[in-house]
């Protein structure tokens, strides 16, 4: 019997999001890519025009025997801001949109409630703009996106972006961090 899991998560650029995920104990697999738009096979380029429909996220695999999805999507909540649509930091525009794209409905639902959850207990300042819904298509990444931080850690964007975020991650999450 497989535990096997996956759901989609757009948290802006997709490097920070792969990174922070591919240091997650039970976590086998995180590929970028684009999803949920309208061309097919779109190129990064054509994503960052903003007009394919696509977001920038990742397709993140894992073992549910060590770690379950409201876990991950925890760690995915705490990790970027779900509160502005259509940008993260400096990025700006429709692919770099907060969603969480599932196969499984159930994971739909989970992340439903977290949403209600956090925005009970009043986590974020402003609004959760998070859209859940269900994953439509999924298109890999270029492969010079595949483990950017890891080949370019010394590279502006993730000496000043990614690293913090891998920061806070290891502070809040310690315990899901791999060995």
């Amino acid at each position: 019997m497989t535990t096997t899991e996956t759901i989609t998560l757009a948290g802006g650029c997709f490097w920070c999001t792969e990174a922070v995920f591919q240091r997650v104990r039970g976590v086998v697999a995180v590929q970028s890519g684009y999803c949920n738009g309208h061309v097919p096979q779109p190129s990064y380029e054509q994503v960052c025009t903003g007009t394919t429909g696509h977001a920038e996220a990742v397709r993140v695999t894992f073992d549910a025997a060590q770690i379950d999805v409201r876990d991950i999507l925890q760690i995915f909540f705490a990790t970027h801001d779900p509160t502005t649509p259509n940008r993260q930091g400096n990025d700006v525009g429709p692919q770099y949109r907060s969603g969480i794209y599932y196969e499984r409905p159930e994971h739909g639902e989970a992340a439903r409630a977290l949403v209600r959850e956090l925005e009970a207990q009043r986590v974020f300042a402003a609004p959760i703009v998070t859209e859940v819904e269900p994953m439509t298509v999924f298109w890999p990444a270029e492969d010079y996106h595949r483990d950017y931080f890891a080949r370019h850690p010394q590279q502006g964007y993730c000496a000043f972006v990614i690293a913090p975020k891998l920061e806070k991650f290891r502070k809040t999450f310690a315990r899901y961090l791999k060995p």
